[in-house]
């Protein structure tokens, strides 16, 4: 039996066995959604319908347009149908129709087979309700083990980027931290990115904000192991932040397009932070177009989160944003922030492949 390599893979080998693991995750997530499809008769209502828009699809199911739109999109990503880009319709093909709709009539038929993998059933079965009211799920309904997922999967950005490269990258802001400075975090999570924080720079105080009581829990507990006395966690919502200038630095991390009103936030967050401070927003990279997004090997994963988690959280209200886990491209983070009195956005690539981080100063 040969030996394994000794030395340490370039970095394309890297990428290229993360994409294949992260692969495997995707279809966890497809196969969710083609339960969805599934059980919502949305395969069915498309078996020789043609080429159909979101909203026609929505009509002919009684579901809400908006819910179904990403679900398409997702499934065109996953390429289980076709899309018209010039028009965004979507068609389930003839032997897409034997596989996913014709349950009595196809011996192929394997719809089915697919249930609601990871998540428990009872988030499955408020998934399935969402499409009918239009109203989803926030994270702290997902439950504990969710939170704790999440948690873990930001740990590493917490440990070895964002004090390592991203900080550093950001105007003035780590002499600041050095001297001492006041930071807040909104949407939180379970709170490793303010615990990677709290240890570099101890002179500086650090607060930790979500609306999810599992995520703060999560946060509390790993706050309490790491002995850290400058940091403190809290549940609570970004809307309703004080003003006053309190905050040199406010962060927002993959969070602001899980939001019901990120403009309300970004306004409160205008309030709270000084005005010499500086708003540090992480958002996943999209181009802001369907045809473009396409690219993206691993789009029908994201599309899947969307509707599972971020989409569904920021329509857990009624009249939510709605914008998905791809909602806040550039242009629109320009806009947010522009529309809630700030005056420069500067946006950072920093060498993530799945995000953009951006700059933002009054």
């Amino acid at each position: 039996m040969s030996e394994p390599p000794a030395s340490a893979p370039d970095r394309d080998a890297v990428d290229q066995f993360a994409l294949r693991v992260w692969q495997y995750k995707q279809g966890e997530v497809v196969s969710l959604m083609v339960h969805l499809g599934d059980r919502l008769g949305l395969y069915r209502a498309m078996d020789g319908a043609g080429w159909l828009t979101s909203a026609e699809l929505a009509a002919r199911t009684g579901l809400h347009e908006r819910w179904v739109r990403e679900w398409l999109r997702g499934q065109a990503a996953a390429r289980l149908v076709d899309t018209d880009d010039a028009a965004e319709s979507f068609a389930l093909r003839e032997e897409g129709a034997l596989v996913l709709a014709r349950e009595q009539d196809s011996l192929v038929f394997a719809a089915g087979a697919f249930g609601g993998g990871v998540a428990p059933p009872a988030v499955v079965d408020a998934l399935v309700e969402a499409f009918r009211t239009g109203v989803g799920l926030t994270f702290d309904e997902l439950g504990q083990v969710s939170a704790h997922r999440l948690a873990r999967q930001s740990g590493p950005f917490a440990r070895l980027a964002l004090v390592q490269r991203v900080i550093p990258a950001l105007t003035g802001v780590e002499d600041r931290l050095r001297a001492g400075a006041r930071v807040l975090e909104v949407g939180c999570g379970g709170g490793r990115a303010l615990l990677a924080l709290a240890a570099a720079y101890p002179d500086s105080r650090f607060e930790g904000l979500d609306l999810s009581r599992h995520a703060i829990g999560d946060a509390q507990r790993a706050a309490a192991a790491s002995g850290l006395g400058n940091v403190a966690f809290r549940t609570g919502r970004g809307e309703e932040l004080a003003a006053g200038g309190a905050y040199d630095l406010v962060m927002t991390l993959d969070c602001l397009h899980d939001m019901t009103r990120p403009d309300v936030v970004a306004g409160a967050i205008r309030g709270a932070i000084r005005d010499d401070g500086t708003w540090l927003i992480r958002e996943i990279r999209s181009s802001g177009t369907w045809t473009a997004d396409r690219r993206n090997p691993l789009l029908a994963m994201f599309y899947g989160y969307s509707v599972a988690s971020c989409m569904s959280s920021a329509l857990s209200e009624p009249h939510g944003a709605g914008l998905g886990t791809l909602g806040l491209p550039p242009p629109a983070v320009e806009e947010l922030c522009r529309a809630a009195g700030f005056g420069r956005v500067t946006v950072h690539d920093l060498d993530d492949p799945a995000n953009f981080f951006y700059e933002v100063a009054v």
